[in-house]
């Protein structure tokens, strides 16, 4: 109900289309959205599906709100000029709890690719991010891929020690800085090129979990719960730390690093 008020508050509010009006988005409630997220805290699935099954354009959500209505559709478009001036003025009138969300409205679904990967390879993870992005109906307008310290870096076996470091961050900075350049560059969502990311099809590499039965727990585990709590999926037993739940385990290995007692290897 909540999201057919959403649709319908277009017509009576806001008739306003930025550009072509071909970005799309899930439209959905706030208060519905804000519920979500404080279940989520406590739940243990990886994935949460919010708002109608179906995506749409700017230009699809008006249409149907004035066809409900049975009103004549009428839409004023914005040209994204407009746009890029407000969004200018707001990071320097104002806080970033302010243009954050502003921004965050005006440029909506437009994505950036991120992986991370234990100073060895990424093999095709960026790409596969890119097609499950764009499948599910956002615009991916950057990718990157960065370095972190492996789950298995010890002092014995450094691996990607200490990263991200200065340098890295000082990268990802510039790196953010130019992709808000590209996003008030473009005039139309027409106009965001393709992002062409490495990688190969069909999908190389592992596609199967390793079999967690590799990690071994050492008499000096005192159920402390301590890898229970950051384990980032809940694949850890909170009340008995030598189990794991396989079927939800992603074999990041986080619990070997966060161990205060070095008991799991």
């Amino acid at each position: 109900m909540k999201q057919n008020l959403v649709i319908l508050s277009i017509v009576t509010r806001n008739r306003d289309v930025f550009g072509s009006g071909e970005y799309k988005i899930n439209p959905i409630h706030g208060e519905d959205l804000a519920k979500v997220c404080v279940q989520a805290v406590s739940s243990e699935e990886r994935e949460i599906c919010v708002g109608i099954p179906d995506i749409m354009t700017h230009n699809e959500i008006v249409a149907l709100a004035f066809k409900t209505l049975n009103k004549r559709s009428k839409i004023s478009r914005i040209p994204l000029w407009i746009r890029n001036i407000i969004m200018t003025i707001a990071r320097m009138l104002t806080s970033v709890k302010i243009y954050g969300p502003l921004e965050f409205f005006m440029i909506v679904l437009a994505v950036v690719c991120v992986v991370v990967y234990g100073n060895r390879v990424y093999d095709n993870a960026l790409l596969e991010l890119k097609d499950i992005l764009v499948e599910r109906g956002c615009i991916p307008i950057a990718g990157v891929a960065y370095i972190g310290e492996h789950s298995f870096s010890s002092s014995e076996i450094p691996t990607a020690e200490g990263r991200p470091d200065a340098r890295d961050l000082n990268h990802a900075e510039l790196f953010g800085r130019k992709i808000n350049e590209k996003l008030l560059s473009v005039s139309s969502v027409d106009q965001i090129s393709e992002v062409d990311v490495p990688g190969s099809y069909p999908y190389e590499g592992i596609t199967k979990l390793w079999d967690v039965d590799f990690i071994t727990v050492s008499d000096e585990c005192s159920q402390c719960g301590i890898c229970a709590e950051e384990c980032p999926v809940g694949a850890i037993d909170l009340e008995n730390s030598y189990l794991i739940v396989k079927e939800k385990c992603v074999t990041c290995c986080a619990y070997i690093k966060n161990c205060p007692q070095n008991a799991r290897t």
